[in-house]
């Protein structure tokens, strides 16, 4: 019998599962594991005289530069992981949002333990039927449900929701339709099986699930779909660009689509009928400042009051004051001093001019409206807020910031935005000082004060339930005060996309923000526009392509430390 040939070697190159390393290594395949080890599969090598985990990326024949002699083996076979479909995705990421490395979008895409062999496929029976990508605007209090139930049926599905606990949610109520569902991390093995709705949160976009149909983001708008790490990575474009690379729907989903989701769409906008529209908002109530309180004085507000009086209501009052707008108004007429150019909150240079820090206009400290010079600082009075709450209500104000471990049991409650996330069961939702949202020197400010507005709308319910949403604030004619008060949030869109597209803001540019001490010297050698930041620079590019490749290509001053924050959230 003469002897089976040899095999010719094979060899993967392999990204080290470490912090900080952006190397990939080469490694033979020994005879033993050719049959497990694939593109993505999970592994053990030795490096530096251990053994660690590491990711295959890429299998072949040896380099000729490097000899077969000099590579060592595969210690073991791990895992099963991302497909070669999204380690292609996690390449795009990857320069997408300007990063050295693979590493943090592989921890994304892969299973959370250990899965040595796929189950049996765990598929119903499904329609195929076309679903058409695009945004579906809703209401605040929209069950989406049915539209994830027609969409699931027509072929398999992933599901993104921002809130890991609305996705748990959900994917029990879609179990209890008969459809087979996969609830990420935990159900990863199930999802790569095939199964027809994959749930999760933000990172459940870079879930397995072959054969895939259609991509469906739930609120669209939320923040945390964003990565606030760096790479400062997007569920939504993740979404988009997987959906397109499957050839497979896409659907953005939102009461408030944002300006990208919007851009994206194009005229691919469903929209709900004015009565539906109208029956899923709120009662928004709008206090105006200028005509009850002058603004130096108290922000209980007689309209407050009337709430706070009413035993039988349950009131959360809502009051941001870390990293928001100190904004500036006028001693005589008491105007916010706005920027002439893009409508945002100005503050006070060191030289005593009006600066607006969203797009670096300057102009003499002049009130617009009247000509005075003379200027105050609006900020809440947060110091005896609570006390005065308690005065006007004669009944106990408990305090809820981001930091509050257990809450208290009430009926009436003061605190940051982080109190929208920890009540239920809410009559009214008081913003005392919503100009801060409005007029932050962000270019997301509109978007986010909306979101807000969205959040209060969900604790508050619908107008049927005598839910209100009460606001004070200078300025009621805002466009985002009068989408909210009509239902319509297109109002806010229509504006917003303009302003975008002619300050040159994303979606239409493309935008990062590095800070640290050498950012201005690494912007410089992008070769890219950009402005200096007090924290480091902003650098703006054509395409988001450009940017991400500039960023790339561009080597980072010799011990520095510098944070890229591509497409930022908080700009």
């Amino acid at each position: 019998m003469n002897p089976a040939p040899a095999l010719a070697p094979l060899v993967a190159r392999v990204v080290p599962d470490l912090t900080g390393l952006d190397k990939q290594f080469d490694y033979l395949v020994p005879a033993s594991l050719r049959d497990r080890i694939a593109v993505g599969s999970l592994v053990r090598v030795p490096l530096h005289g251990r053994r660690i985990g590491g990711w295959v990326v890429a299998l072949g024949p040896p380099d000729e530069a490097m000899p077969v002699e000099r590579l060592v083996e595969i210690a073991k076979f791990s895992s099963v992981g991302p497909s070669a479909a999204m380690l292609e995705l996690a390449r795009w990421a990857a320069m997408r949002w300007g990063a050295h490395r693979l590493r943090p979008f592989l921890v994304a895409a892969s299973p959370p333990a250990m899965v040595v062999a796929v189950p049996a496929m765990r598929r119903s029976a499904t329609s195929a039927a076309p679903v058409a990508s695009g945004v579906r605007r809703i209401t605040p209090l929209t069950d989406p449900l049915p539209l994830l139930i027609e969409i699931a049926r027509s072929g398999p599905c992933l599901v993104i929701h921002p809130t890991p606990a609305a996705a748990r949610a959900i994917a029990n109520r879609l179990r209890a339709t008969g459809l087979r569902v996969a609830l990420m991390p935990d159900g990863w093995a199930q999802a790569a099986a095939g199964v027809d709705v994959v749930v999760g949160g933000r990172s459940a976009v870079w879930a397995p699930c072959p054969h895939l149909h259609s991509v469906v983001v739930l609120d669209e708008h939320d923040e945390s779909l964003q990565e606030e790490r760096t790479p400062t990575w997007h569920a939504r474009d993740v979404a988009i660009e997987r959906a397109a690379r499957a050839g497979a729907a896409c659907v953005l989903v939102s009461p408030i689509p944002t300006a990208t989701a919007l851009r994206w769409a194009g005229d691919r906008v469903v929209e709900p009928s004015v009565s539906d529209a109208v029956a899923g908002w709120p009662f928004i109530d709008i206090v105006d400042r200028t005509d009850e309180e002058p603004w130096k004085r108290s922000l209980v507000s007689s309209a407050l009051i009337r709430h706070l009086r009413d035993a039988g209501q349950r009131v959360v009052c809502v009051i941001n004051t870390a990293g928001r707008a100190r904004l500036l108004a006028c001693r005589s007429c008491r105007a916010l001093q706005r920027c002439a150019r893009c409508d945002a909150a100005v503050s006070q240079s060191d030289d005593g001019r009006l600066l607006c820090r969203r797009c670096a206009t300057i102009r003499p400290l002049v009130c617009q409206q009247c000509g005075s010079s003379a200027m105050a600082v609006v900020k809440p009075g947060v110091t005896r807020l609570r006390e005065e709450l308690e005065a006007a209500a004669g009944r106990p104000v408990v305090s809820v910031t981001g930091d509050t471990a257990e809450l208290p049991i009430g009926d009436l409650y003061v605190g940051t935005e982080a109190v929208l996330h920890r009540v239920r069961g809410v009559d009214v939702v008081a913003f005392l000082d919503f100009d801060a949202e409005l007029f932050a020197p962000r270019y997301r400010a509109a978007e986010q004060a909306m979101a807000l507005l969205v959040r209060a709308g969900r604790l508050v319910g619908p107008r049927r339930g005598g839910g209100r949403v009460l606001v004070q604030t200078f300025a009621p004619q805002h466009e985002v005060l009068q989408a909210a008060l009509f239902a319509d949030p297109r109002r806010v869109a229509i504006s917003e996309l303009a302003r975008r597209r002619l300050l040159g803001l994303p979606p239409f540019r493309a935008l990062a923000a590095v800070e640290g001490a050498a950012a201005e010297e690494f912007v410089t050698a992008t070769g890219l526009e950009y402005a200096t930041t007090a924290k480091g620079a902003l650098v703006r590019a054509d395409t988001w392509e450009a940017l991400g490749k500039a960023l790339v290509d561009t080597p980072r001053p010799k011990g520095s430390r510098l944070r890229v924050e591509v497409d930022p959230p908080r700009q």
